[in-house]
């Protein structure tokens, strides 16, 4: 399994990090975590084609989040240089119903894939909701974000990578994680800033102790997160510490 961060940023608009984006990939199956704006050209960049994206997970609907969405599925529409020929499948919380809607009323049928080209998967907002995506075997649980807040875990063979999207310290993204041999989190509260909803070097510290995990991605970075402590971080976490980078892989 192999993790590269496409997007390592948030709504703050940067040259050196996009907004949120991961694609995990196993035997040429490419699920991508996240949409937000630049994820398309990020995902051309490691020499990807937008048709090699078999899966996407959402895990919220903020601007930084999902709107790279509307562009794909406008590609769908053409021809020209892109033509997906198997269906890709979405896995969103069941609000996305509500939130496509609202965005057919601005694009109209210019943002609806052709007929059999989307399969679209409304998850529950329960803990630990199990499903598949291709090759993975998926948990899902919410988070303390948006109401439609969503972590995700996926296990394949004897590994497995959570992924927190946004949120703040609670005990549902500890259990999610527990023993992961990757957890990718958001770093997006600095000692001096701390917004609620949000993540700290302190909370990530007690996250990943208690969740017992084996090595933890921060990402997520705002400017005044970017220098993290990490010595707060190990002071009760003992695994290995990776501060995200746009473009790095990570091998799983």
């Amino acid at each position: 399994m192999k993790l590269v961060v496409l997007g390592s940023g948030t709504g703050w608009i940067c040259l050196e990090r996009n907004s949120p984006g991961y694609l995990v990939e196993v035997n040429n199956f490419c699920l991508l975590l996240d949409f937000g704006p630049g994820i398309l050209k990020q995902i051309l960049k490691i020499g990807k084609k937008l048709e090699d994206i078999s899966a996407i997970f959402i895990s919220h609907f903020h601007p930084d989040h999902v709107t790279d969405i509307i562009p794909f599925f406008f590609a769908t529409r053409y021809n020209l240089g892109y033509k997906r020929t198997s269906p890709i499948g979405l896995y969103v919380a069941v609000d996305f119903a509500f939130f496509y809607n609202l965005l057919k009323t601005a694009f109209k049928n210019w943002i609806e894939p052709p007929e059999g080209l989307l399969n679209l998967n409304l998850l529950p907002k329960i803990k630990k909701y199990s499903f598949f995506i291709g090759p993975f075997k998926a948990y899902t649980t919410p988070v303390k974000h948006n109401p439609e807040s969503l972590a995700i875990r996926l296990e394949y063979k004897n590994k497995s990578l959570v992924y927190s999207g946004d949120t703040g310290y609670c005990e549902e993204l500890i259990e999610l994680a527990e023993e992961a041999d990757l957890l990718v989190i958001e770093c997006a509260n600095s000692e001096e800033i701390y917004v609620e909803h949000h993540l700290s070097p302190r909370d990530i510290a007690v996250i990943s102790e208690r969740a017992k995990v084996k090595r933890i991605v921060l990402s997520h970075f705002y400017p005044h997160s970017e220098k993290v402590e990490v010595n707060t971080i190990k002071e009760k976490f003992k695994g290995e510490i990776i501060l995200a980078k746009d473009l790095i892989e990570i091998e799983i």
